[in-house]
């Protein structure tokens, strides 16, 4: 079994005013945590793998393909491999990030 701290990680991140952790990868597999913290814009571009967002922590607007959605605590999207996406209209927006591929390599900024 692998253990990791994602309330550890999302304080850490929070402190140092945003960005993205992975706290776990394996073949096929990463889990990050992305905080974000206005007025830093999100500088996402498309990604090469499938990805899938849940709010762990605040609200704000995801535009995936040119449509808008408000996202909560709770509250999950997916975004397809190569969509274009944007996450707007935050305070401080604390998401758990699953890929299905490794994506360590080019993480958010």
């Amino acid at each position: 079994m692998q253990h990791f701290e994602v309330a550890a990680t999302a304080t850490r991140l929070s402190e140092r005013g945003g960005g993205y952790e992975s706290v776990h990868t394996s073949p096929g597999l990463e889990v990050g945590v992305y905080v974000l913290v206005a007025p830093e814009d999100d500088k996402q571009a498309p990604h090469v793998f499938d990805e899938a967002y849940v709010v762990l922590d605040g609200e704000g607007e995801i535009e995936i393909d040119g449509e808008r959605r408000l996202i909560r605590r709770g509250e999950g999207v997916f975004v397809a491999a190569g969509v274009e996406h944007r996450i707007h209209a935050y305070d401080e927006l604390t998401l758990l990030v699953v890929f299905n591929g490794p994506h360590s390599l080019s993480p958010p900024s």
